[in-house]
This record gives C-alpha cells, sequence and structure tokens, in this order.
C-alpha cells in the first residue's frame, strides 16, 4: 500500500483505484500532447494530435462523471506506467534529430499511450460489468472505445507516410 493510497480490499476499491489511475493518466496526456504538437512536422500527425488531445480533455470529463455515479469524489491516483511512457517518449524525442524520425518516435510515443489507456479502460468496463455498474461500464466503453480508434487511427498515418518518410 502506498503512503496517501487507502487499502485495496475488494474489487470495488481496486476498481476506484484504477479509475484514480486513468484519471491521473489523461490528465498528464493533457499536458504532453501540446509539446508533442509542436514538436511533429506532419500534417497528418499533428492533427491527429489535436483532435485527441480535445478527445482526451472529454475523456477527463467522463471520468469525473463516472466517480460521481459510483460516489466517489474524482481523485487522480499518480500512474508511474504513465509518466514513464511519458518520460521515454519525451527523451526520444529530444534526441532525435531529423524531423522525419521524430515524427515516427512521437506517433509510436503515443501507440504506446494509446495501448496502456486501451487495456485500464477494458479492464475497469469489465470490472464496472462485475460490480452490476453497467451504467458505469457503458460511459468507460465510450472512451475504451475512443482509444482504440485514435490506435487505429495512428497505425494508418504510420503506414501511409510517417514510417516510409522516417527511413
Amino acid at each position: 500500500m502506498g503512503i496517501l493510497s487507502k487499502p485495496i480490499k475488494s474489487l470495488d476499491d481496486l476498481f476506484v483505484h484504477t479509475l484514480g489511475d486513468v484519471y491521473y493518466a489523461e490528465q498528464q496526456i493533457t499536458k504532453a500532447l501540446p509539446k508533442m504538437i509542436g514538436k511533429v512536422t506532419d500534417p497528418q500527425l499533428k492533427q491527429a494530435f489535436e483532435r485527441h488531445l480535445d478527445e482526451t480533455r472529454n475523456q477527463i470529463k467522463r471520468a469525473e462523471q463516472v466517480f460521481k455515479m459510483h460516489g466517489k469524489e474524482a481523485k487522480a491516483v499518480k500512474c508511474p506506467a504513465i509518466d514513464g511512457i511519458i518520460d521515454e517518449a519525451e527523451e526520444i524525442m529530444s534526441d532525435a534529430s531529423d524531423h522525419e524520425v521524430l515524427d515516427a518516435a512521437a506517433l509510436a510515443s503515443a501507440q504506446a499511450v494509446e495501448h496502456y489507456e486501451i487495456t485500464r479502460y477494458g479492464t475497469l468496463v469489465a470490472w464496472a460489468q462485475q460490480l452490476g455498474r453497467n451504467d458505469c461500464a457503458e460511459v468507460l466503453r465510450q472512451t475504451l472505445e475512443e482509444e482504440k480508434a485514435t490506435d487505429l487511427k495512428l497505425t494508418a498515418i504510420a503506414e501511409a507516410r510517417v514510417n516510409r518518410v522516417a527511413v
């Protein structure tokens, strides 16, 4: 148990903890994406990041809605995993000296974030259903589907152009 966290004794506790984890992650992503937008040069990638920044802001509101529906205060739980993914992204992008390579690095880093979020939201949907909270599951499923769609868009951008020009 962390110093500032309470014990996780039930699936409900785990659900709330993990919801706090993704709430924190989404907040960190809203801080990281503008930096990435400022660095990438591929117009399609820049547009995808801008669109996802707007989605992420809505995803934060959805997480707050689920907290409220579940009768809990919206509280972020520090997530070392997302911090590590973002730190790695910043490091790799700062080491890239070529704009096309930087775009490929940023895209790959964004997909690492998406994959993390997909696993978390998928788990939260399953747990909400197990807890009999289909209302919460439906709200979380909206975000899960957005994350999956963003991952597919990024893959298409990578395959259509970004990876080819980074060679």
